[in-house]
């Protein structure tokens, strides 16, 4: 299984890669959109800024999204998820639409939320088989879904909730870090690959 995490400058990702390796798993970074699809799951990864993501993504956005609307499976942490959607409040350039509705500013006076959080309201098979009750954040920004019933976890900061995680079909988007999330955030990442596809 090839394992593309695309790279628009997020900084460290060590650990990130560490936690997509795994027997028959090939782990590889590509900094083009367009080279990125070619692989059999595609990783947004978490760390940076909306706006320089987003210029990076520009030049190969149209091939992306159809890509991940096609059905190529897709992870998006943090603003990876956010990019998953149409736009953000944090700066200018496009997502790529995958789930309609823009990302917002947290409501609340402690920004940015950093450290762990409680899940709540999870559903489906990533969560369960995980485990995985609370997780790492670091963001001042979250996603608000115009269509809730792809919410599929929830978190709240100060009086602030907030979608935990999103899943369409072989996309799934997680506000918070599951690679810095101890066992049960490992536990996630490799049932996500675990419950993808046999590839040909």
């Amino acid at each position: 299984m090839r394992v593309t995490v695309f790279d628009y400058g997020a900084g460290n990702l060590h650990s990130l890669a560490k936690a997509l390796e795994g027997e028959g798993r090939e782990v590889r970074f590509e900094t083009s959109p367009r080279i990125a699809v070619d692989t059999d799951v595609l990783v947004l990864p978490g760390v940076g800024a909306f706006a320089p993501a987003a210029a990076a993504l520009a030049p190969g956005r149209t091939e992306m999204r159809a890509a991940i609307l096609d059905g190529l499976p897709c992870m998006g942490i943090c603003l990876g998820m956010q990019l998953l959607f149409e736009s953000s409040a944090e700066g200018p350039g496009e997502g790529l639409g995958v789930f309609a509705g823009p990302v917002e500013k947290l409501r609340a006076r402690r920004m940015p939320q950093v450290g762990w959080n409680t899940l709540d309201d999870t559903s489906g098979p990533l969560f369960a088989d995980s485990r995985l009750e609370m997780a790492y954040y670091a963001n001042s920004y979250v996603c608000r879904p115009s269509n809730e019933h792809m919410v599929t976890a929830w978190s709240t900061h100060e009086n602030d909730r907030f979608p935990a995680a999103v899943c369409l079909g072989h996309t799934v988007g997680v506000q918070f870090h599951p690679e810095k999330s101890s066992a049960p955030g490992l536990r996630f990442i490799r049932q996500f690959l675990k419950c993808l596809p046999s590839q040909p």
